[in-house]
């Protein structure tokens, strides 16, 4: 068999492994850089979501807010790390929207810092203070909320957009306690350039629930049902290889330009896998309790409702 026999022999073999034409996938993301949002980036780079048919473009958004909206409007198919809350508002409000997955559960990873001179100790020093979230409906509006509440005061939430800008809006002294998920600042920490003074997780109800979930628009899960399932199991490949292979971490670095360190210390410390489950919402009459609570929602919502929200694919 000539060369050119071989190659054609073995084009031919290549086609029939894989889909010939990969199926579009429009994905929105908040906060590019964050670890638990990384998966459809790192998937696509590792070929995880081509092997399952898929092309996805992928949009970075400056928080859940915006991505709600994309999701809503059908820019984009499905949006990650959206907080449960604010899904649960725009459902009642006839949003078409769908839950298809858990995005992250227990809050351990979301922490607010102050500057290292900041004469802020905790939480109890910011009554009337500026403390930051991302955007409206976020789940950080929700932590920060939740903290005050918590302790007690009143502070004063301002929307300061991503991880990077909420830094910067700090550091100038333009708001007083900034927001951020590692590995975002902890370098700066650890060098003692801020100081953290909670975290989301010392809320107890919200170490139940998960805060936020992956939605998709409610006319792409009912025409392309099946492609939404194969991108959920794409997404559940790509975790488990992100936290079992040195050549995720690696791709991680690349893609994010974040220190081995630092990488290290919030798998251990902050974002072990168990807490970015997919298949289950959980403590979601807590969620719903909370959503009256901050006005999300002005009653719980019927079970009728809440089964027609739910689109969760099984794991294959």
């Amino acid at each position: 068999m000539n060369r050119l026999c071989v190659t054609a022999w073995l084009s031919l073999a290549l086609v029939g492994a894989t889909p010939a034409i990969a199926e579009p996938m429009k994905v929105c993301v908040p906060q590019r850089g964050i670890w638990e949002t990384a998966p459809p980036d790192l998937g696509k780079q590792a070929g995880i979501f081509s092997k399952h048919g898929l092309e996805l473009d992928i949009t970075y958004t400056q928080g859940a807010g915006e991505t709600l909206q994309a999701v809503i409007s059908g820019s984009c198919d499905v949006g990650l790390s959206v907080g449960t809350l604010g899904v649960l508002g725009a459902y009642a409000k006839g949003a078409p929207i769908r839950i298809i997955a858990a995005n992250s559960t227990g809050f351990a990873e979301t922490y607010f810092y102050v500057p290292a001179n900041s004469p802020i100790k905790s939480l109890k020093d910011a009554e009337g203070k500026t403390i930051a979230y991302s955007t409206s409906g976020s789940s950080t509006q929700i932590a920060a909320m939740a903290l005050l509440d918590l302790y007690g005061v009143k502070g004063k939430p301002v929307a300061a957009g991503a991880v990077g800008a909420t830094y910067t809006q700090v550091r100038s002294g333009q708001i007083d306690i900034g927001w951020a998920t590692p590995p975002f600042q902890l370098d700066e920490l650890r060098r003692g350039e801020i100081r953290m003074i909670a975290r989301a997780s010392d809320v107890p109800d919200l170490r139940k629930e998960t805060v936020r979930v992956q939605i998709a628009n409610a006319a792409t899960v009912s025409n392309r049902a099946e492609m939404i399932a194969r991108y959920m199991q794409a997404y559940r490949e790509t975790l488990d290889w992100m936290y079992a292979s040195p050549d995720a971490i690696k791709l991680y670095i690349a893609f994010a330009g974040f220190s081995e360190e630092s990488v290290r210390q919030m798998m251990a410390e902050f974002i072990p896998r168990a807490d970015l489950q997919t298949d289950e919402i959980r403590g979601m009459a807590e969620s719903m309790n909370d959503a009256i609570r901050f006005k999300f929602l002005t009653a719980p919502l019927a079970e009728a409702q809440l089964s027609g929200l739910m689109a969760i694919p099984k794991a294959r």
